[in-house]
């Protein structure tokens, strides 16, 4: 073979070579973004701060999420919205949070990555199991004889009651304000009050207990969920996934089949 095809052959190997470099690097890069949203999601250890009314449903996609990805473990801490954000300021070790309204998540923005609505909500008036009082409305809280109890205006779910009784021009003296909306319907369950202001899908934790009066939509708030990375997370990558995969249609599937809206 002659020296002129021997060095074309050469360069053509050169060549090949170095378009192949960039072909790499792109597959590599793909790869990395499986890692934090499909199946090959790192293994970790994640703590993920919640919304007192996710407590139900979270401990049911948690377990799903762990089954769909061996080797992590999803530990919750659930509190209400308000007590969360103090926890992120405060630099507590933690990978994720999930509030129940977007207010609380900007007061936080500093902390997190971009957070991502995952569900919405609706209130519900809470009363005992058969609705002893008679509760058909709003307007029925304003009674002086009830024992209403609300969430403080703290909490989002304080505040959504607070919006929705203002925008009625009712006005309702709580015998107590609790620090979740979980507290609200416990007082309801235990018959320590005859009504309160929760979410849809809190009533819907404890049919046996209470019943649920709903609200009209035009009357009504809506509750967002926004979910996010923290940005003091250890396990950044598996955070990320995990918030990801919140979005998923099996995810979805869960928090609608508990009651969520959609997002």
């Amino acid at each position: 073979m002659s020296p002129f095809f021997t060095a074309r052959r050469a360069t053509a190997a050169i060549v090949t070579a170095a378009l192949l470099v960039p072909l790499t690097a792109c597959g590599g890069s793909d790869d990395a973004k499986k890692e934090t949203s499909g199946s090959a999601a790192p293994k970790a250890d994640l703590t993920v701060l919640a919304a007192s009314s996710l407590t139900d449903v979270f401990k049911k996609a948690g377990a799903v999420y762990e089954n769909e990805h061996p080797g992590t473990k999803v530990n919750f801490s659930f509190a209400g919205s308000q007590e969360l954000a103090a926890q992120v300021r405060e630099g507590a070790p933690a990978d994720a949070v999930v509030t129940a309204d977007t207010k609380t998540m900007d007061g936080i923005k500093p902390d997190v990555g971009s957070p991502t609505v995952i569900a919405k909500n609706r209130l519900v008036i809470v009363v005992g199991e058969g609705n002893p009082k008679k509760i058909d409305n709003l307007k029925d809280l304003t009674d002086s004889k009830l024992k209403v109890v609300l969430a403080a205006s703290q909490v989002p779910v304080g505040r959504y009651s607070e919006q929705v009784l203002d925008a009625q021009k009712l006005h309702v003296k709580p015998v107590s304000q609790e620090p979740n909306v979980r507290a609200v319907l416990s007082k309801v369950e235990l018959g320590e009050a005859d009504a309160g202001l929760v979410y849809k899908t809190d009533a819907a934790t404890a049919p046996k207990k209470v019943d649920a009066v709903d609200i009209p939509d035009a009357q009504n708030a809506v509750a967002s969920y926004p979910a996010a990375p923290l940005k003091m997370s250890q396990h950044a990558a598996a955070a990320t996934a995990f918030v990801n995969w919140l979005s998923t249609p099996k995810a979805q599937q869960i928090l609608q089949q508990a009651g969520f809206q959609k997002p």
